[in-house]
């Protein structure tokens, strides 16, 4: 028989539900459907409980088998699961683990549509910083040995309690739903968990010396017939308690129940199923709510109420803005798209209002100069309140003397497809209504871009629709947690050179082009390591460079640079830093150390000292680099000087000093990881381009040689053919290429070529970077009178 499938929809998030009719409890006949059910309606009193606790799931897929059978424990999420999960992320001994948060209901019953019957958290939160925090809760596992009742388990509990009560602390009793006792009390969160561990354990000790023929605090199994185990040990950071309210593998979907004192002295006590617990809670409400009021459960990143401060700044009665209480639903969505809108704002200052459907809200920022139209600039955006989502539709005027006073108009909504959402990038494209302000799909990127007067400072940035480069935000820290392994070099956009002249000196900073390799160079420990931007490894190449940690007034740090190799005339020379690639073994390295010494530039500052330092304007950067580095004579470094004139003048300075070209650098402009940006312009004097090698045509002049290389090129994505390269290479040069090509030799193109170029042509794999400097491009693409410069393994 074909099992239904539904859709639930909670917070503003839509959850395809499958299997409904599966049965997962076959004692009772329970079904998916219902154990869904449970988990929608216990969601409001069960996540202050779980709320920023990595949840660990105990799942039966195929139901529940005798004794509990059947089932796996869960704990990384992997890669497929929504975007609206909070996670958090643990670092254990040799791997990274993802948890959820269950910090919602659409997350708790997205949970149960996976058959996560069982939710496992530990006693502690992550704090804001995404970090464990110091456990909130005291947690004891009272569990029966064979033979051992529950009611003399209840007993147990009462002794556990009278000994916490002489220690200042309140503890309430959960019915475990499956065969013991568990008891919590709250934590001022002032213990770390070996604190609290070590506390527990003494407790669970002391109840055991005084009471050796019915309790034991001893691991060994072998000891706990006819006694009541304490487990103190689920206190450990590491160990994790299943969590209250939820259900458990058994033959019936028993709950972990919160009780009161008085039911555990009743006679007539037991476990309760699932349809019991909900028709408690409704009744008498949450039995262990009392230890949120204590302090558990305020974790330093707890949430509260997405629009509480929404309400607070608004007056029902006398503004014309939808203000729903606390608890009202305020979904009145209709079809499963992520919907926004952005309103003309007409208040003391005309501004426009970006809002997002995201997490049951709208997220809101202020954009005073609108939505950006043109790429190469960026829009300020300040984040405000999260709205009610009935405010998508709102227009109207709020009265002068409420928060906001003015006309509120729509501008342009619909709905819009996301493509990232972080707590400091959020990638998304817009879908307008037809005639709207936006004029069409819209692809922007939310970033922030550091703090101003304390508060996070964002900005708005137009994207290609097409999937091109996109810039991405700037990791914001000031507490040394950036690991120097996170960072990787900003990269320039391409200009036309007659743009250059049109640049402001005092919005733009003017720097030479070196014709090096880009590297960064991360220094710890009085030690140097240069990273390539494809993330390789060279500093066993460059040991003439070893020396940079002993200049810098700093014990740590990451800096952007070049590595040249200069001619005779002081100018960098890529062909002469060709002779260092790929070169590691020292007797090797040492050869072409004495006829390419190497040097590096410093241009830019990411870290320093543990402080990231990407979100600093280029300016503060640079004085930053100039206060850290002192160079001495003859040293194998430099900081160059921004060129001190207009773009048009660093550009004629460069022809003049036969340099690679310029590179204009907006003055207030953040470093942005990993991202080619408008904010850094380079205009190349020398027209190159990135090739692939995909083949190449015999010499009869050179039989161990070749007459020139077949290019390929990357265009929308796919290689396409690009031409041919036989000037620039030395007769060493030819014998070394051919050398390393003939080990990769293909039968076949990887691309299409023409006809006569493929006869007498040999094939390899088009995986090896190199550049070319070429008189332009014909009609079709191919390159004119291309110049071999060299490989490029530190970009591919």
């Amino acid at each position: 028989m074909a099992q239904r499938d539904g859709e639930v929809r909670l917070g503003g998030h839509r959850i395809r539900v499958t299997k409904l009719d599966k049965v997962l409890y076959p004692e009772t006949g329970t079904t998916k459907e219902e154990v869904i059910a449970y988990y929608s309606a216990i969601a409001k009193t069960m996540i202050p409980h779980c709320r920023e606790r990595p949840a660990t799931r105990k799942r039966w897929p195929d139901g529940v088998g005798p004794d509990g059978s059947g089932a796996f424990f869960q704990k990384d999420l992997g890669d497929s699961y929504p975007d609206w999960v909070h996670t958090g992320e643990i670092q254990h001994k040799d791997h990274v683990n993802t948890y959820p948060l269950v910090d919602d209901a659409a997350t708790l019953v997205w949970l149960a549509q996976l058959a996560s019957l069982e939710i496992h958290v530990p006693q502690w939160r992550f704090t804001a910083e995404g970090t464990p925090g110091s456990p909130d809760r005291l947690v004891f596992d009272l569990d029966p040995g064979d033979g051992v009742e529950l009611a003399q388990v209840a007993q147990v509990a009462f002794l556990v309690r009278d000994l916490l009560r002489d220690m200042g602390l309140e503890s309430i009793p959960v019915t475990s739903g499956s065969s013991g006792i568990h008891l919590y009390a709250a934590l001022s969160g002032e213990l770390s968990s070996d604190d609290a561990s070590a506390v527990a354990h003494e407790l669970a000790r002391s109840l055991e010396a005084d009471h050796p023929e019915t309790i034991t605090s001893s691991m060994k199994r072998a000891l706990r017939p006819g006694k009541v185990f304490i487990d103190w040990s689920q206190n450990n950071a590491a160990k994790t308690t299943v969590a209250p309210y939820s259900l458990r593998g058994r033959a019936r979907p028993m709950v972990a129940a919160p009780r009161t004192w008085r039911e555990l002295a009743s006679p007539h006590l037991r476990h309760l199923e699932f349809h019991e617990v909900l028709q408690r809670v409704e009744k008498r409400g949450d039995p262990l709510a009392a230890l949120l009021k204590a302090g558990a459960g305020k974790g330093a990143g707890a949430a509260p109420d997405r629009l509480t401060e929404y309400r607070a700044k608004r007056d029902a009665g006398r503004t014309p803005e939808p203000v729903p209480a606390p608890g009202d639903s305020d979904d009145d969505a209709e079809g499963d798209q992520r919907r926004f809108v952005i309103q003309r704002h007409q208040a003391r200052r005309l501004h426009y209002d970006f809002r997002l459907e995201h997490d049951g809200v709208l997220v809101s920022w202020a954009l005073p100069k609108g939505v950006p139209d043109d790429g190469a600039v960026n829009h300020l955006a300040v984040p405000t309140e999260d709205h009610p989502l009935s405010y998508r539709t709102f227009e109207g005027t709020i009265p002068r003397g409420e928060y906001g006073a003015g006309t509120v108009e729509i501008w342009d909504s619909g709905h819009y497809d996301l493509e990232k959402w972080r707590d400091d990038e959020v990638i998304v494209t817009l879908h307008g209504t037809p005639g709207g302000g936006l004029g069409g799909p819209r692809r922007v990127v939310l970033f922030r871009a550091g703090e101003s007067g304390g508060k996070p400072r964002w900005m708005i940035h137009r994207m290609e629709l097409d999937g091109g480069a996109r810039p991405t935000s700037p990791e914001v820290t000031t507490s040394g947690d950036s690991d120097p392994a996170d960072f990787t070099p900003m990269l320039a956009e391409t200009a036309p050179l007659a743009s250059l002249p049109h640049l402001d000196s005092g919005e733009w900073a003017f720097e030479m082009k070196w014709d090096g390799i880009r590297a960064l160079a991360v220094v710890e420990d009085g030690r140097l390591r240069l990273v390539s931007r494809s993330g390789h490894d060279l500093t066993a190449s460059y040991p003439e460079l070893n020396g940079l940690p002993d200049l810098l007034n700093a014990e740590q740090a990451v800096i952007d640079g070049e590595i040249v190799a200069l001619a005779d005339d002081g100018v960098p020379s890529f062909s002469k830093l060709q002779q260092r690639f790929g070169l590691t073994e020292p007797d090797k390295v040492a050869r072409a150390r004495q006829a390419a010494p190497a040097a590096y530039f410093l241009f830019d500052v990411l870290q320093l000292n543990g402080r990231d330092c990407r979100s600093l304007g280029h300016e503060q950067r640079r004085e930053l680099l100039a206060s850290l580095v002192e160079v001495p004579p003859d040293a194998p470094f430099a900081v160059p000087d921004a060129f001190d004139g207009n773009g048009e003048q660093a550009l004629e300075a460069a022809g003049e000093l036969g340099l690679e070209g310029v590179v204009a650098k907006r003055r207030d402009s953040v470093y942005r990881s990993g991202s080619r940006s408008q904010d850094w312009r380079k205009y190349p004097l020398l027209d190159t381009a990135e090739v692939y090698v995909m083949g190449w045509r015999e010499s009869d002049a050179e039989p161990r040689g070749f007459a020139s290389l077949l290019l390929a090129e990357r265009r929308d994505g796919a290689l396409q053919y690009a031409g041919r390269v036989g000037t620039g290479f030395s007769t060493r040069q030819r014998r070394e290429i051919r050398e390393r090509l003939e080990e990769r030799e293909r039968a076949e193109p990887a691309v299409e070529v023409p006809a006569e170029i493929r006869r007498g042509a040999h094939w390899v794999d088009p995986d090896a970077l190199a550049e070319v400097e070429s008189r332009g491009r014909t009609g079709d693409g191919i390159l004119r009178q291309p110049v071999w410069r060299g490989w490029r393994p530190d970009k591919g």
